[in-house]
């Protein structure tokens, strides 16, 4: 997402964000945005995918253990597939620690999204 072009006549993200592209109801997505937007939300639009993000992203250390995470119902390949998905969509990011792999959140991608769907950031 942060590869995506800036525009700088939309309201300012909080600091450090950069956003995708300006929010959809003040200028039409090109098609490159909008291609890479699909697949953000492709690797949103799945239940499992939205519990696991859900369980990284409120766990309290702000990062959690593919061992804290890995009981939403599905085998254990399966969580694995899932958190690539996310992860090669920018919404995760994963760090190996020995047998283990600890997963943390993007904000930087989630508050993109944030500002991509904010309608009050209409020019």
């Amino acid at each position: 997402m942060s590869n995506l072009s800036a525009v700088p006549e939309v309201a300012l993200p909080p600091q450090g964000v950069v956003p995708c592209c300006s929010p959809l109801t003040s200028a039409e997505l090109s098609t490159l945005d909008a291609e890479r937007l699909a697949n953000l939300f492709k690797a949103l639009s799945d239940p499992v995918r939205l519990r696991l993000l859900s369980r990284v992203a409120s766990h309290p250390a702000g990062e959690a253990c593919v061992c804290d995470i890995a009981d939403v119902g599905v085998s254990q390949p399966t969580v694995s597939h899932h958190l690539k998905k996310l992860r090669e969509a920018g919404l995760l990011t994963s760090q190996r620690r020995r047998t283990w792999v600890y997963y943390r959140i993007d904000p930087s991608v989630l508050a993109a999204l944030a500002s991509l769907l904010n309608s009050s950031a209409r020019s």
